[in-house]
């Protein structure tokens, strides 16, 4: 049990009446803090496919989940904000979808039995250096908001940066051409056991041709949707980086 003295009569009345006013700009750090140690940990995942990383993407989602409602209450508790009530929950929501992406598509990519490539890694480290310039970017906002505008600026670039490497990624996943050529072991296997089931008594080149045709779009199927779940979380980046714009906006 604690021995601390008890506040004075009159302060406690005066916090009750009117409590302490909270700090949203560093609650809103503090998050964009962790978010961003998520999408590193993406970048890890890209490069070594090893589940540490992917569990760790996973846990700083549910950590990032918990810290948004714990800020949430604390905004709906409050007394009074240094910025608009509204700024302020679009800023909480924005940041946490960024990391709400990164872990499902470490989930899509498990499910899916896909490894990462040029593409995902590349994708994924433009969300990294997108969620890092928001954190530098709202980092500024409470006492230099004018020169949060180049942060926000650099955020929004890495989603048009994103939507390139996108329709690159699109265009090379069907080309048949580069599919053949970059086949791994692993799709050499899957084409195998195509062959066994579509197969006759004689195995036949045109079965071999079919089998290979029907793994080439399965690939296709998997990597489109794994690509296109990454192009919508550069989309949050983006929407992010409107939000800090607005709350630059009035805070300037």
């Amino acid at each position: 049990m604690s021995n601390s003295p008890k506040p004075p009569l009159l302060k406690r009345l005066i916090e009750r009446v009117f409590p302490p006013t909270v700090d949203f700009y560093e609650l809103i750090n503090e998050q964009c803090r962790l978010v961003e140690n998520g999408t590193a940990a993406l970048v890890d995942f890209m490069k070594t496919n090893n589940a540490e990383s992917a569990n760790k993407v996973k846990e700083l989602e549910h950590q990032g989940d918990q810290l948004k409602l714990h800020h949430l209450d604390k905004l709906h508790r409050a007394f009074s904000t240094q910025m608009d009530r509204e700024d302020i929950y679009r800023a909480f929501a924005a940041i946490d979808d960024i990391l709400n992406y990164a872990k499902t598509t470490v989930k899509e990519m498990q499910v899916l039995g896909l490894k990462p490539d040029e593409h995902t890694l590349a994708m994924a480290q433009l969300m990294n250096e997108g969620m890092h310039a928001l954190t530098q970017g709202f980092a500024k906002l409470k006492k230099q908001p004018l020169a949060a505008e180049a942060d926000a600026i650099k955020a929004h670039k890495t989603e048009r940066t994103t939507e390139k490497i996108y329709r690159k990624a699109l265009a090379e996943l069907f080309d048949p051409s580069h599919y053949v050529q970059t086949l791994t072991d692993a799709q050499r296997l899957d084409a195998a056991a195509l062959t066994v089931l579509i197969a006759s008594e004689n195995k036949s080149v045109q079965d071999q041709a079919i089998a290979s045709s029907v793994g080439f779009v399965l690939e296709i199927l998997k990597r489109r949707e794994v690509y296109r779940h990454m192009s919508n979380g550069a989309d949050r980046i983006a929407f992010a980086s409107e939000v800090l714009h607005d709350m630059i906006a009035k805070n300037a």
